[in-house]
Order: C-alpha cells, then sequence, then structure tokens
C-alpha cells in the first residue's frame, strides 16, 4: 500500500542556522544527535539526526519556524486499563519499526504504553503527514461554523489566485479525496519531479510559494475521475482553509479541539517559507496526544455532547470516497479507509493514528524507520500490527469471564 510521503514545503524550509539554538535544546535531545543537519532535506538525514530531529523539529538550529497549539486549563484523563495481551511479540515489532512510541487506548483506557529511542512520555514527536487528517477535521469544524460554504464550492472561491488555474473547476470536496485530475509527480527520488522543483520555485510577486507553482500545473483528467496522491493538495486544502477562517490553523486547531477536549502538552505546527502552517506535515505533539485527538474522532467529534464538525463530515471524512487500487482500502478526505471500517492517519518512518470504531479503539504510533521514507516492509509491518491488535481486542471480548 502506498506510504504517504513527507509534506510538501518542510523540504524547502529546514536548512542549517546558527549554532545558538542548539543550546535551546533539551538535554535529551542533545544527548543523541551526533551531529547536526547539514543538508535541507530530511530524506537525507543519517538515521542519528533524523532519531533526534523528530522529536525537536521546532527547536532544532534551523530555519523552521512553528506556531505553538495552546492547551486548556483541564487535561483529558487516560484511566488506566487491564494490559493488553498482544499476540505478537511488542519488542520485536518495536525494534522492526525502531519505534519511539505505542500508545493504545481502547473503549477511553490506556491499554498499553511503551516507549523507545529515548523517547518518553513528555515529549513530542513530530507527525508527518498524520497532520494532513488534522488539516481535514478542521475543515469539517471550518464548514459548521460557516467559514466553508460547501464542499462542491470551487477552490478558486477561497484561493483567488487560482482563478485561471486548471483549479478553476476543482471543488473543496475533490481536493479532499486528491481526485483532481491536475498533473503532478511526488517521487523524491525523481530531481525532475514537481516536489522537487517546487522547492526551489520562485513565487511571483504578492503570490504565496504554494499557490504560485500549483496554479501552472496542467489538467491531466476530468475533475473526480481518479484518486492521485499530492501532498500539494493537501498544500492548497491548508491554504483554502486559512483564508476561510482568516486565522492561522494553529490557533484554530487549539480554540476547536486541542484546548476543549483537554489535550495534555502544546503542541507545535511547522511553518512553510511563507509563514503559514504546511497542512501536510509537522504538527509536534506527545504520542498520548496524538492518541487523544484519535479518541476525539472516535468520540464522533464531539465536545461535551456538542458536535465539533458539520453535521455527516465525519462519516464522509472517514469512509471511502474514492478507490486507490486496493480491494480492501480507499481514501476519504484525507484518511485512509478499511473494509471493516477501520481508518487511519499515516505518517512516513512510521507515524500513525489507527482508528476502530466497532472496537472502540485507537492506537498511535511513532517511529523512524531504519530504512528510510518508503521502506515497503515496515508499513506492512505497521498495517500487521493494527490488525494484531484489533485481535488481541477480539480474543479477550471471546474469553470467558472470570466471577
Amino acid at each position: 500500500m502506498k506510504i504517504k510521503k513527507i509534506a510538501l514545503g518542510v523540504l524547502a524550509v529546514l536548512a542549517v542556522a546558527g549554532a545558538a539554538g542548539w543550546f535551546s535544546l533539551d538535554k535529551e535531545t542533545r544527548g543523541v544527535l551526533a551531529t547536526l543537519p547539514t543538508n535541507a532535506d530530511i530524506l537525507f538525514w543519517s538515521q542519528a539526526q533524523r532519531d533526534a530531529g523528530f522529536r525537536a523539529l521546532d527547536r532544532l538550529p534551523v530555519l523552521a519556524k512553528s506556531h505553538v497549539v495552546p492547551t486548556g486549563l483541564t487535561v483529558r484523563p487516560l484511566p488506566p486499563g487491564p494490559p493488553l495481551k498482544l499476540p505478537v511479540d511488542l519488542d520485536t515489532f518495536m525494534a522492526g519499526q525502531r519505534s519511539a512510541a505505542v500508545v493504545i487506548v481502547q473503549d477511553g483506557k490506556l491499554r498499553l504504553e511503551r516507549y523507545g529511542l529515548g523517547f518518553d512520555a513528555s515529549g513530542r514527536w513530530t507527525s508527518f503527514s498524520v497532520a494532513k487528517s488534522i488539516t481535514s477535521t478542521l475543515v469539517g469544524a471550518a464548514l459548521k461554523d460557516g467559514f466553508i460554504h460547501s464542499l462542491d464550492d470551487k477552490v478558486s472561491a477561497y484561493i483567488p489566485d487560482m482563478k485561471g488555474s486548471a483549479y478553476d473547476d476543482v471543488s473543496v470536496r475533490q481536493l479532499l479525496t486528491m481526485t483532481s485530475g491536475v498533473r503532478w509527480n511526488e517521487n523524491y527520488g525523481d530531481p525532475a519531479s514537481d516536489v522537487a522543483r517546487f522547492n526551489n520555485h520562485k513565487p511571483e510577486p504578492g503570490v504565496d510559494a504554494v499557490v504560485s507553482y500549483m496554479r501552472k500545473l496542467p489538467r491531466e483528467v476530468p475533475p473526480g475521475t481518479r484518486w492521485h496522491y499530492s501532498t500539494g493538495e493537501t498544500t492548497l486544502v491548508g491554504i483554502l482553509l486559512a483564508n476561510a477562517i482568516h486565522k492561522p490553523l494553529a490557533d484554530y486547531l487549539s480554540e476547536k479541539i486541542w484546548a476543549p477536549y483537554g489535550m495534555e502538552q502544546q503542541a507545535t505546527w511547522i511553518l512553510s517559507r511563507s509563514g503559514k502552517e504546511i497542512s501536510g506535515c509537522c504538527v509536534q505533539a506527545a504520542t498520548r496526544d496524538f492518541a487523544r485527538f484519535g479518541q476525539f474522532v472516535l468520540d464522533g467529534a464531539r465536545i461535551d455532547g456538542q458536535n465539533v464538525l458539520a453535521d455527516g463530515y465525519l462519516a464522509e471524512a472517514t469512509t471511502s470516497r474514492t478507490s486507490i487500487g486496493l480491494p480492501d482500502a480507499g481514501y476519504g478526505f484525507q484518511w485512509w479507509t478499511y473494509a471493516d471500517g477501520s481508518f487511519s492517519a499515516r505518517g512516513i518512518f512510521g507515524q500513525g493514528i489507527f482508528i476502530d470504531p466497532k472496537r472502540k479503539l485507537v492506537v498511535a504510533l511513532n517511529a523512524d524507520w531504519g530504512g528510510g521514507a518508503s521502506e515497503r516492509p515496515a508499513a506492512q509491518a505497521r498495517e500487521a500490527f493494527y490488525h494484531a491488535v484489533q485481535k488481541a481486542v477480539d480474543d479477550e471480548a471471546r474469553a470467558p469471564q472470570v466471577q
């Protein structure tokens, strides 16, 4: 199954800066960072640099700025439940993934929590493309709040600089499902790909860099007729959303979810060169709070009984809206969907939030895959682990109850 690629734009904003920032890092991070990254492309960092950088992306001495996502006054508890007995060896799984964290919440209770790579519950790990699903959720909030009038509105209604481009015929819904039909090459190994050329793109005066690049792309097929993975389109979703709500995405995330739902730690969201949150990447948060976000979605995106998202949006977002060429999987609104009704947010290097409503289950993972961004065996092992957790819950439900 295709792995989500690194967010468009983060490669452009990460470059080495002065060593002063080094001393702002916590002792733990300084201790594991063998050498400071000297290449602007995260994909070319050494494993040791990734191990340290992923836990401190918003604090590294690089040209990467971020917005804070504040918490509220109260913290939603994760009450402990009985230890979950997995049908697989957890140590073996974590070693294979080079896992930094595994947090499993079932029926609202913390059933398993384990850390690796010197990481712990007090730290924040970067999300990579898990942020896509967070961005999608904020679109549902903006739809309820009336900032976005309809998913059938055209993209250019919210991004006027897209008028006259191939995106003039694309709806917000088609942008969310990556079915725009606009040509896009997401191959990070190809120096002529869109994602590689965008990093060096010089925008037109007064135009956002992403918009400046994306509005020149040609149409390949009619809108709505083909799914094609494009981090560029998630970036446009974020720009569209920011234009609609007239505030930073980090502020809106705090206002709608992070503070009122009771996240334990503040999060941060890395900014693009143009000073806006990279909507397809790089929310830094505690793994428990990624699990809480999954629980928020599992709860129907309700807080104190009130819907945070527009009626019906969550059901659409988390069920298949388009085929991705696999028999038991599909794609919703920036969520990966499965035939059994479960769905997930995926990030490269092993990040993930898996949600199974039938089993009242949330699995949050953070890692640093040793083989790089597109290691297929590691991705398959992540999917197999989700199935193993499902089996553990089912086995427990079938076991005789001790009186």
